[in-house]
């Protein structure tokens, strides 16, 4: 099962992501992830990506590809979230062609739909563990009274320095722009399936495994 989630920032697709990673043994290819692992690695690929990034140059997506390929075929997993690609008709058009490459197919896209205010107001309230990514929200998740984590323990909670509501209208406008052609192209498709984002998160996993099912 390979699937894309869609959604602005803050929509929840990480929160959804990690619950598919630990139900279903899926996993989770985040483009900013991958680069930074790739940097790191020291692999042929990786020192490509190093060598761009350090000249401050823009990732291609053949570089993007290569990295999915690699994680395609080195990753034992049960299936693959795309969080942040494609983003473009090209890149589309790309992941679609590398997985036909690789005697795989994208099963499904989720878009997950919210309401600009209400997310606003959301995320303003958002802070997350700076350990292991668990999220809190000070109005329906808050904290745990006594500093720590309630996943790993930690008790260093953090705060986007762009989660404010000026910097996220700007996120939220750029996101419409550029993935508003990738809607109608999956919608085409007859692969899209549109969920409530802003619902409870057992409510919005409940959706997303009957888009999968």
């Amino acid at each position: 099962m390979n699937i894309i989630l869609l959604g602005p920032p803050g929509a929840g697709k990480g929160t959804q992501a990690r619950i598919l990673v630990e139900e279903h043994g899926m996993v989770q290819l985040s483009t900013g992830d991958m680069l930074r692992a790739a940097k790191e690695s020291g692999t042929e690929m990786g020192d490509i990506v190093a060598d761009v990034m350090a000249r401050g140059a823009l990732v291609t997506d053949d570089i993007v590809i290569g990295l999915i390929r690699e994680q395609l075929n080195t990753v034992n997993a049960n299936g693959f979230i795309f969080d942040g690609f494609p983003r473009t008709l090209a890149q589309a058009d790309a992941l679609t062609n590398l997985l036909a490459a690789e005697g795989e197919s994208l099963d499904a896209v989720v878009e997950m739909e919210v309401d600009d205010d209400a997310l606003v107001a959301r995320i303003t309230a958002r802070s997350t563990c700076g350990d292991c990514g668990e999220v809190y929200n000070d109005n329906t998740k808050p904290q745990p009274a006594d500093g720590k984590c309630s996943k790993c323990g930690a008790s260093d909670f953090r705060r986007r320095a762009d989660d404010n509501e000026e910097s996220l209208r700007t996120r939220l406008m750029e996101y419409y722009k550029k993935t508003s052609p990738l809607i109608g192209y999956y919608y085409a498709k007859g692969m899209l399936t549109k969920i409530n984002g802003l619902g409870e998160i057992a409510t919005v996993k409940a959706a997303i495994d009957k888009a999968l099912s």
